[in-house]
């Protein structure tokens, strides 16, 4: 079978965690029989370098007639000062809107076995964490009307206006729910409907959509009390949906739950099967070239790849099992190293390689 795939590795450690990545989907066509084709583009500074936007021409066409599209990370220090237009993550930001990326997933897993790695209390992780935390990615704050202007009294006034409309949370809510269905059927809506007009809206849909559901056991939650639940039982979780903001926040916080941000993927999809997959962690400047990243974010968005593009169960099952067996010996790099040796980049994709070689 072959899949092409459209490759940006970004900025700072994107090309080395995205290197480790491709270095696995080889592996694993190698081994079943697939033949993946790779089609390079810039996205984020390094295209503003070369192009003088963070997203071309040539990186759009591609964007827009993939059905994979894999991306590092952008963004660094070096671009901050550049008008708003011409900061990396406005590249992003585009292709998350014009191909319509509004589901995005990130899964937070700390397998029983694994439980030193994380923060919490032995008791806590202990219990195992397998969270599928849904977020709303074209809509809400992020993406609403900004002003900005001079009061006569107390200075300037900035104002980002939140908002919802029925069609968006219906969208988002249904993919949530066909996701709990599909694990172990509970499903946490999270809002802040105590405040919010639009967390209102948000859960008088989420509670329409419940009753076409009646097999998933849903719950509200006030976002508040969701952080704090996340780590006080983060096992009560199955799945979690929530709004932009809300999701990018409580995403971050869920990730330190597995020890490292650098071990958890996500994929953002759309409607018309297009979907685009990313570590969630940053370009970290500071590292970059050190050959010192933790690529096993990339290498377990690769396996969303298979699993939501190209129907590859079986190969991501696979991928995320090598993963866990390789942690389980103690292979760590240096965000989860503590006292032991950590190994590089390199040797990490490697390591996970021999895995999948030998399994």
């Amino acid at each position: 079978m072959n899949c092409n795939i459209v490759v940006l590795p970004g900025d700072g450690i994107g090309p080395e965690v995205v290197k480790e990545g491709v270095k696995i989907l080889e592996c694993i066509g190698k081994k079943y029989g697939h033949r993946f084709l790779f089609d390079y583009y810039l996205l984020g500074g390094c295209a503003t370098d070369a192009h003088g936007v963070p997203l071309p021409s040539d990186t759009w066409e591609a964007c827009k007639n993939a059905k994979a599209i894999l991306v590092g990370a952008v963004g660094g220090p070096k671009w901050d000062t550049l008008p708003v237009e011409l900061r990396p993550e406005q590249g992003f930001k585009k292709i998350r809107l014009g191909l319509e990326l509004f589901a995005n997933l990130r899964p937070v897993k700390l397998p029983l076995g694994l439980e030193a790695m994380s923060p919490l209390k032995d008791e806590i992780a202990s219990r195992g964490i397998d969270i599928m935390i849904v977020r709303e990615l074209t809509g809400g704050i992020y993406f609403g009307e900004k002003t900005l202007s001079v009061t006569e009294s107390q200075g300037e006034k900035a104002t980002d206006i939140m908002s919802y409309t029925t069609y968006e949370i219906e969208r988002i809510g249904k993919r949530a729910f066909e996701l709990a269905k599909m694990r172990r059927g509970v499903l946490t809506s999270v809002d802040k409907a105590n405040v919010l007009e639009s967390s209102r809206l948000w859960r008088k849909v989420m509670h329409n959509l419940a009753a076409e559901y009646p097999q998933v056991k849903y719950n509200d939650l006030y976002v508040d009390n969701a952080a704090m639940q996340l780590i006080k039982a983060p096992h009560t979780f199955d799945v979690l949906v929530t709004e932009n903001m809300f999701g990018d926040i409580l995403s971050d916080e869920a990730s330190m739950l597995s020890g490292s941000i650098g071990l958890l993927p996500s994929a953002s999809l759309s409607a018309n099967k297009t979907a685009l997959y990313e570590p969630i962690h940053g370009s970290a400047p500071d590292i970059a070239g050190q050959n010192e990243a933790n690529p096993i974010a990339t290498i377990l968005s690769v396996a969303m790849m298979l699993r939501y593009s190209f129907d590859m169960l079986t190969e991501a099952d696979d991928i995320e099992s090598a993963v866990d067996e390789v942690l389980r010996a103690g292979v760590r790099t240096s965000d989860l190293s503590g006292s032991k040796r950590a190994v590089g980049t390199n040797e990490m994709g490697d390591a996970i390689c021999s895995c999948l070689e030998n399994k």
